[in-house]
């Protein structure tokens, strides 16, 4: 008997992803690492000095006029920068006596305090404008009160003059405009500071106070000495954005 071979097997189809009939195994892609979540920038908004510094100044003023007059008198005594006081405790009463505003709130100087330290702090930044102003209030302090110490020590000045009473802004502000002239055009910087120091001068020559006038005669004279150096951080500032 004549056997007939059997037809060839038809191919069989090709099955996406198998292999030998098998499913092929498809290898496991490594797990990627989880993107790093971009550095957030912390922008932080800088405090006006002298906005700040202005809203303490006006609670103190307000102090002054509302509350009993005699405790108002003990708190402007022991915020004295008196010699007593300095030997003490000196850093406590050079910070508090720049609390007050000698006159009010309504004084001149609040007025000079508002303009000149704006204009130093938009050139050279709020926190040199309170080196400025707190270096020319602890200097010319310290002119002026050591000297009395000495005159007590030696005996030329009676014990009284240890307890003098003494605080305010203004060898802080006249500093200031000191520092702040440095910064100006001539046709600016010496009729104003020509100005402000005939002012000073006229107060020492009426000699109503002559510890304190002195007192803003350094103020003054120690702004000016920084001129060089506010300049230097005007120019910082400016070109570094600092």
């Amino acid at each position: 008997m004549e056997r007939t071979a059997a037809p060839p097997s038809p191919p069989l189809p090709e099955v996406p992803g198998l292999l030998d009939g098998i499913p092929a195994q498809r290898t496991a892609r490594p797990a990627e690492p989880p993107a790093e979540a971009a550095p957030r920038h912390r922008y932080r908004v800088p405090v006006p000095f002298t906005l700040s510094y202005a809203a303490v100044l006006a609670v103190t003023s307000y102090g002054t006029v509302h509350l009993d007059a005699s405790l108002v008198h003990a708190l402007h005594q022991g915020s004295s920068t008196d010699v007593a006081h300095l030997a003490r405790t000196p850093v406590l009463v050079l910070v508090a006596s720049a609390l007050w505003v000698a006159g009010g709130f309504a004084s001149p100087f609040t007025l000079g305090f508002l303009v000149v330290l704006t204009a130093l702090e938009r050139r050279v930044g709020g926190v040199r404008t309170a080196v400025v102003f707190f270096l020319g209030h602890v200097l010319a302090t310290l002119a002026t009160e050591v000297p009395v110490g000495l005159g007590v020590l030696v005996g030329r000045l009676p014990d009284s003059s240890l307890h003098r009473l003494d605080y305010g802004i203004s060898f802080g502000v006249a500093a200031s405009v000191g520092a702040l002239t440095g910064l100006l055009g001539p046709w600016l910087r010496y009729p104003l500071l020509a100005a402000f120091g005939g002012m000073l001068l006229q107060d020492l020559i009426a000699f109503t106070d002559p510890l304190t006038n002195w007192g803003h005669l350094i103020a003054l004279a120690t702004g000016v000495a920084g001129w060089s150096r506010v300049r230097r951080w005007e120019r910082d500032r400016r070109f570094g954005g600092r």
